[in-house]
C-alpha cells in the first residue's frame, strides 16, 4: 500500500504569495522600464504635434490660454508643439494665393475681452484685402498674454516654419524692461529653446536663471510629466466644445475699467528719472527677432495705449507709464529704428481713449478696428515691395 503525501495545508498559500510577489516584481520592472524609455525618448514634443484640431474640428483662432476651461473650453500649457497644432495655422501647406501676416505680441494682440473674431487679426481679415498679384492678405493671430520681448521671440522662433510673407510686431514700453524677460510662465517651462535663443543671438540675460525651470530625471519621467500629459488631453477634449461654441475665453458682462485717476507715482520697474537709457530696455531682443525673420519682412509697432486726463495725468500717461518714461522709450525707439534700419511705426495715439477696456492696452472691437485700419496701410505697402 502507497503511502499517500500530504501537503502542508500553507503551501497553496505559500504558492499564492510567490505568484503575486511575482507578479509585482514583473510589473515593477515594466513600470521602471516604461519610465526609462519615456525619459530616453522624450515623446512630449511627438505627443504635442498629434492633434484632432484642424482634422475633427476646426484649428483656433488664437493660441490656447484661459484660466476658466469649464466656462471658456480652452487651458494654458506650455507645450508649444501643442499650442500650433490646435491653431489654424497649422491647417496645412500655405495657399499659394495667400500673403501671409503673422501677429505675435502681448494680450492686446491675442485679443483679451475679444471674443476670436473680434481680435486684431480677425479685424484685418473682414477687410478682404487682394493685392494686384491676386494674393489675399491673411493675418494669424500668435499673440500671447504676458508682456515680454523675449516671450515674443520665442513663439515667433516656432511661427517662422510657416512660412510668412510679413510678420508685425505690436510692442509696448512694458515688454522691454529687462526684469520682464524671462518672467512669463512660457518661457520658464521652455528653458532649452529660450536657452538656445540667448546664446543664439548672445542677449543679455542670464541662460542660468533661476527662473529657467531645468526639468529633473524625476519630471521627465511618466509620472512627473503626468501633469502636462493631461494638459495635452484636456486641449483635444475642450475643442469638442469650443468648436460647437465659439468660446475660447470667458468675458464676464462688468468689467473695472482702466484707471483714469492715477497715483503720484513716477516709479517704472526699477528704472528711476529723470531718463531711460537704451542699455535699460531690451532692443538686443527686438534686434535678434529681425535677425530670426531672415528675408521676412518686420514691422515694429509701438501700440497704442489709453492717455489719462484725470489725476496725475501730469505724472502718468497711465497706470502703467510715467510720463518721462514713455516720452524717453519713444525717442529711444525713433533713435534705436533709425540707427539698426527697423521698420518701426509709432501707433501709440491711433486709438480713441474711449475704445480701451480694462487696461491701457486692450481694445474694444472698435478700437480694434482703428489700430486694424492703420495697420492695413502698413501691410498694403509692405506688400507692394515684396514678390510672391
Amino acid at each position: 500500500m502507497t503511502a499517500q503525501k500530504i501537503t502542508p495545508p500553507d503551501s497553496n498559500s505559500n504558492s499564492s504569495l510567490r505568484f503575486a510577489r511575482n507578479v509585482l516584481v514583473k510589473a515593477l520592472i515594466l513600470f521602471l522600464i516604461a519610465n526609462l524609455v519615456f525619459v530616453l525618448s522624450e515623446p512630449l514634443s511627438f505627443l504635442g504635434r498629434i492633434s484632432a484640431y484642424n482634422h475633427l474640428f476646426p484649428g483656433r483662432e488664437r493660441l490656447p490660454y484661459g484660466d476658466d476651461p469649464q466656462q471658456a473650453y480652452n487651458l494654458s500649457l506650455f507645450q508649444l508643439d501643442a499650442m500650433f497644432a490646435s491653431h489654424e495655422l497649422a491647417a496645412g501647406l500655405k495657399p499659394p494665393d495667400e500673403f501671409r501676416v503673422l501677429l505675435i505680441g502681448d494680450s492686446s494682440t491675442w485679443g483679451f475681452l475679444l471674443q476670436p473674431g473680434q481680435t486684431l487679426a480677425a479685424t484685418i481679415n473682414k477687410a478682404g484685402n487682394v493685392l494686384p498679384d491676386g494674393r489675399t492678405i491673411r493675418a494669424y493671430n500668435l499673440g500671447y498674454p504676458v508682456m515680454s520681448l523675449t516671450k515674443d521671440l520665442l513663439i515667433l522662433s516656432y511661427a517662422m516654419r510657416y512660412q510668412p510673407d510679413l510678420i508685425l510686431w505690436p510692442v509696448t514700453l512694458e515688454s522691454f524692461p529687462y526684469d520682464k524677460q524671462l518672467f512669463p510662465p512660457l518661457l520658464q517651462h521652455n528653458a532649452g529653446p529660450v536657452r538656445e535663443l540667448i546664446q543664439h543671438y548672445r542677449l543679455k540675460l542670464d541662460p542660468q536663471d533661476p527662473n529657467l525651470l531645468t526639468p529633473s530625471f524625476w519630471d521627465r519621467t511618466i509620472v512627473g510629466s503626468r501633469r502636462p500629459l493631461a494638459d495635452l488631453l484636456r486641449l483635444q477634449l475642450y475643442g469638442v466644445m469650443w468648436a460647437a461654441t465659439g468660446i475660447d475665453q470667458y468675458i464676464p458682462d462688468t468689467y473695472t475699467p482702466r484707471m483714469e485717476d492715477l497715483p503720484a507715482d513716477e516709479s517704472f520697474h526699477n528704472l528711476n528719472p529723470p531718463h531711460l537709457r537704451a542699455s535699460d530696455l531690451a532692443f538686443d531682443v527686438l534686434q535678434a527677432g529681425v535677425d530670426l525673420a531672415g528675408k521676412t519682412p518686420v514691422v515694429i509697432i509701438n501700440e497704442p495705449m489709453f492717455i489719462s486726463h484725470g489725476a496725475n495725468s501730469d505724472i502718468r500717461y497711465n497706470f502703467y507709464y510715467p510720463r518721462w518714461a514713455y516720452d524717453d522709450y519713444r525717442q529711444l525707439m525713433a533713435d534705436e529704428s533709425k540707427e539698426m534700419d527697423w521698420n518701426y511705426r509709432d501707433m501709440w495715439n491711433v486709438v480713441a481713449n474711449s475704445e480701451f477696456t480694462n487696461s491701457a492696452v486692450h481694445l474694444t472691437p472698435r478700437g480694434e478696428a482703428q489700430f486694424a485700419a492703420q495697420l492695413r496701410s502698413v501691410i498694403l505697402e509692405m506688400a507692394g515691395s515684396s514678390s510672391p
